[in-house]
């Protein structure tokens, strides 16, 4: 329905500045999800879009039109909150009939927008209920459908699944991702702190940090090609392990000797210039495996935990990176207090040298001319 594109955007209160130099582009039809840890601007950044705080600098543009100053009713958006804001006192229907009524449409209008946003979000048998005679994630949808009967230019979400139970959330999850089938060529921008969510439903991640944009980047993109050290930890659970060590050997793959005492040979390419580099050893839990052979890290477990599935290990913290966490597929025997020695696969690691990867420098300065 709409593209939207930020160019230089900051905000800032009084001298205190909460983001700055954001500089995206959001094609139509794209479901984008802005991520990132608590005071990152996230929520900030969806409510400027949306027109309920101030832009202090750059512009943003939707559809090619700057809006920095075209209110909130104008910008063809709407807002699905994380506390659904109903109005306890109509029932579905008439909630979801009220914005229309303000805007002035006639009854069949309203009548016909209604019962296809009821029919997308199965609140067909639901529409004479009260708020309180729903669950949380009825409730929910009844929020989207609020959003839906306007036929927006933009859907923005804030924490949508914030409020639901566990089991409510993935099922409303789910619904999301059906949703968006549905209405393909719908422009969708997603809040959110929980990576599981940015995961499955995202075309795109935005990951913010400190107020500016770390990655932006399709959910694989971001978690096996990460562009720094925050990105490589904020995606993923448990998060990836960082293992600081120096290079050793270089060529198309790098070795990497732990400061743990491992060894570590990786797909990697490096120049000779990089012989001595201290770095930081990247590496998921999921991609260690138990070994008989020279180990890239041996320690002694403290910890298990069996999930069923998978097994995760939690190995006793050292100075050398801290506490490193194995997750093994199935059910391992109790190895607690014992030793354990680990491997990978040298395309499943990542090297990072002052918090940023070597391997996107790898492909710009390392590529044959």
């Amino acid at each position: 329905m709409a593209d939207l594109k930020l160019t230089g955007v900051e905000k800032a209160y009084g001298e205190v500045r909460v983001l700055r130099d954001i500089d995206l582009t959001i094609e139509k039809g794209e479901l984008i999800v802005f991520v990132g840890p608590s005071g990152c601007g996230k929520s900030t950044l969806l409510r400027m879009i949306a027109g309920l705080e101030r832009i202090s600098g750059g512009t943003l543009e939707i559809d090619g039109q700057v809006v920095n100053d075209v209110p909130p009713a104008q910008r063809g958006i709407a807002m699905v909150f994380q506390s659904y804001a109903l109005y306890p006192h109509m029932t579905v229907r008439q909630n979801m009939e009220f914005a229309l009524k303000i805007a002035g449409q006639s009854k069949a209008e309203i009548a016909l927008a209604v019962e296809n946003a009821a029919r997308i979000l199965q609140l067909t048998p639901y529409l004479d209920r009260l708020p309180r005679a729903l669950s949380g994630g009825q409730r929910q949808r009844v929020a989207i459908g609020r959003a839906i009967v306007r036929d927006p230019k933009v859907y923005l979400f804030d924490e949508p699944l914030s409020n639901l139970d566990a089991a409510l959330r993935v099922a409303t999850r789910i619904e999301i991702a059906q949703l968006k089938e549905k209405m393909p060529d719908r422009t969708m921008i997603y809040v959110t702190h929980d990576q599981v969510e940015a995961m499955t439903l995202a075309s795109r991640i935005v990951v913010l940090e400190g107020g500016g944009i770390s990655q932006v980047g399709t959910p694989l993109e971001l978690y096996t090609r990460p562009r720094n050290a925050f990105v490589a930890r904020f995606i993923g659970s448990p998060a990836m392990n960082l293992l600081p060590g120096e290079i050793v050997e270089t060529g198309p793959e790098t070795v990497v000797r732990l400061d743990s005492g491992g060894v570590a040979r990786t797909a990697i390419p490096t120049s000779p210039e990089d012989l001595g580099l201290l770095v930081d050893l990247g590496v998921r839990p999921e991609d260690l495996v138990k070994t008989d052979g020279p180990p890239l890290y041996e320690g002694e477990v403290e910890i298990t935990e069996a999930l069923g599935e998978v097994t995760l290990l939690y190995f006793v913290p050292r100075d050398e990176g801290g506490q490193v966490v194995a997750k093994l597929p199935g059910i391992q025997a109790d190895l607690r207090h014992r030793t354990v020695r680990l491997g990978a696969d040298p395309a499943r690691l990542h090297l990072f040298h002052e918090g940023q990867s070597l391997l996107y420098r790898d492909r710009t300065e390392l590529a044959p001319a």
